[in-house]
């Protein structure tokens, strides 16, 4: 009850005064008031119109407008969404300007950036190769090279195996690609480092094409020994890496060329040029003809015989009895 009371006479001594205040006009003050908005707002005056000045209209005379360029400062910041220009194209290197289109035909493709490693710079699709006669030599398929890779192999086939067409009474036509640029690791073994094609450095050559039809396997045992040496040599001076029948079973049917890069030039040149395998022989020996002379050995045989016996009739002789009949004493031996 105390307490209803001593609520009750704050109140009534917070109204005395707004209710002055009221009376007099004045906006009440308290908690109350500013609680529950009673004051009522004073009224501003009433604004007045302002003239804003419009631009001068633009002369006939004046040039053109064109399109806003961004200033410095108002370019978008790293990171933003906005699509960045492109950089500009690098130079053709020493390599792409050499390897023009007298010598192949090879276009040159973005790089490729791969993961573990993969792909390259400066790459080149080798499609043909020039001969000095204007000829072409088709790469089929086309191999996916780095353009040092691609020029090696154009300067192997216009200086080497050219003239080696022409010794056999052809042109060199096609050149068999078995593999070029493949991300994996060597001989396609899992977990194995990067293989030369990953980095788009090999190419695996398998036989070469004339012009007349004529198709030469380099690891064929049917095609000429020397004909093969002569390969072996020209590739062995030219690439660093050449692998091919008895190196490992990976590369019994073709030949590897890379250009790997190693200490000191280092070079790796394994590739047996084997010889032609002999004739298979009959499985039964052929029948006797009728007109052979007739077989001696039996008679050899019988004449053996007589000299044979010998030695028993020396035997017997040591072992004859004696004047009296009786036969020397032995020991025996434990």
């Amino acid at each position: 009850m105390v307490t209803v009371a001593a609520l009750l006479l704050m109140l009534g001594a917070q109204a005395e005064p707004a209710a002055a205040a009221r009376k007099a006009g004045a906006s009440p003050q308290g908690p109350l008031s500013e609680l529950f908005g009673a004051g009522r707002p004073k009224l501003r005056g009433a604004l007045l119109p302002v003239s804003i000045p419009l631009p001068k209209p633009r002369p006939a005379d004046a040039p053109a407008a064109g399109p806003e360029t961004p200033a410095a400062g108002n370019q978008a910041p790293a990171g933003s969404d906005q699509p960045a220009a492109e950089a500009a194209p690098a130079p053709p290197s020493a390599c792409r300007l050499a390897l023009s289109e007298e010598i192949a035909i090879a276009p040159s493709i973005p790089d490729i950036h791969g993961a573990g490693g993969c792909g390259g710079e400066d790459l080149v699709r080798l499609e043909a190769v020039v001969l000095p006669d204007k000829h072409l030599v088709a790469v089929k398929p086309a191999a996916i090279l780095r353009c040092a890779m691609a020029s090696a192999v154009a300067d192997w086939i216009r200086t080497d195996m050219a003239p080696l067409g022409l010794s056999l009474g052809s042109v060199i036509s096609d050149l068999d690609n078995f593999d070029s640029f493949e991300c994996r690791g060597r001989n396609r073994v899992v977990g194995a480092r990067l293989s030369e094609h990953g980095r788009a450095n090999a190419l695996d050559v398998r036989a070469v094409r004339l012009a007349n039809g004529q198709s030469i396997s380099l690891t064929d045992r049917t095609v000429s020994r020397g004909l093969r040496e002569s390969v072996l040599h020209s590739v062995c001076a030219r690439f660093s890496t050449v692998l091919g029948p008895g190196s490992d079973w990976y590369h019994e049917d073709h030949i590897h060329l890379d250009l790997m890069e190693r200490h000191n030039n280092y070079k790796i040149c394994q590739w047996n040029v084997w010889d032609p395998l002999p004739p298979i022989a009959p499985l039964l020996p052929a029948e006797r003809p009728d007109e052979a002379p007739p077989r001696e050995v039996a008679v050899k045989s019988d004449a053996v015989k007589p000299d044979a016996a010998k030695p028993d009739a020396a035997k017997s002789d040591t072992t004859e009895p004696d004047a009296g009949g009786t036969m020397p004493s032995t020991k025996k031996r434990r």
